[in-house]
């Protein structure tokens, strides 16, 4: 009796491992077959890149910069890694992994704020687990996700299980009529017709100490490798008043010698809400303003 439950476990364990290893390695090569979408850009960002002139952030990073402007008034090649929905363990993911191949010499990093704690940044390094087994150099990244990435990640499916969907998406060819991009960037054309909103009393909340050592490992580490490294917080269809993200991005970046810069408040993307598409994000009109700008505005700074 004893001998046949240990013959059924053995067996149910080899066909278990079969299994995942069959699947996972599926997903995983179908993952990196992608040629367009949210992973395309991901894996280029992380592996082909070697744009001198570097985009990191989330959404608005991906959404505010529009490569011809800073291509035709910098003359550096440009490259958006901008990823929707991350927080700055993705960022500064990405840029570790980019610095092991070679040195931009410029970076943005568009941060939106997202200091605070109990939100799900770490959930959302989910995004960073189909790297875990080629990247050492981004592991302990990876398992900031949970306690028990290590063992998780001894699984060839679970890298992949939160994105069979896009996966399968992403090998389809009206994908890249989907969601097309240049460099990166991905533009949006509607425009928004709503009232602005109004936040005057943001509440306090925790501080998140590893998300700002985060924050300022990835300052430190541009400006070791010698890039030119500029801190934007991109505008918004939102009046807000002071709030410790600010706060926090102006007194780390001031630490690091760094320039800060903030357009969430300013007046000429606040007043007309034609250049946005929603109130987080401005449309394809709106970029370019805003593009023009910041590649006016960090002209003198590439002279020095």
């Amino acid at each position: 009796m004893v001998k046949k439950i240990i013959i059924n476990f053995l067996l149910v364990s080899a066909t278990v491992f079969v299994l995942d290893f069959a699947i996972g390695r599926t997903l995983r090569y179908y993952y990196f077959l992608e040629d367009s979408g949210i992973h395309y850009r991901t894996a280029f960002s992380i592996n082909n890149t070697t744009a001198e002139f570097l985009i990191l952030g989330s959404s608005r990073a991906t959404h505010h910069y529009v490569p011809d402007v800073f291509v035709e008034r910098t003359g550096m090649s440009f490259y958006n890694t901008g990823r929707q929905g991350t927080g700055i363990f993705h960022q500064l993911a990405v840029l570790t992994a980019v610095l092991k191949r070679y040195k931009p010499e410029v970076i943005i990093l568009d941060y939106a704020g997202d200091f605070r704690l109990g939100d799900n940044t770490y959930a959302r390094l989910s995004s960073l687990l189909p790297y875990y087994r080629e990247h050492e150099e981004l592991r302990w990244i990876v398992e900031q996700k949970s306690p028990w990435e290590k063992i998780k990640l001894l699984s060839e499916i679970y890298p992949f299980s939160s994105q069979v969907q896009q996966i399968i998406l992403g090998n389809l060819k009206f994908n890249k009529i989907r969601e097309q991009d240049d460099r990166g960037y991905v533009s949006l054309h509607s425009r928004w017709e709503a009232d602005i909103d109004s936040v005057d009393n943001l509440p306090k909340f925790g501080l998140d100490s590893l998300k700002i050592e985060a924050f300022t490992k990835l300052i430190r580490m541009a400006k070791e490798a010698g890039a030119k490294v500029f801190i934007i917080r991109s505008p918004i269809f939102c009046k807000t008043t002071w709030n410790d993200d600010v706060e926090i991005c102006i007194r780390q970046s001031k630490a690091q010698g760094v320039p800060f810069w903030d357009f969430s408040q300013d007046t000429l993307f606040l007043n007309h809400s034609y250049l946005f598409k929603d109130p987080g994000h401005l449309n394809h009109e709106g970029a370019l303003i805003f593009s023009g700008i910041i590649s006016d505005s960090i002209a003198p700074y590439l002279k020095r």
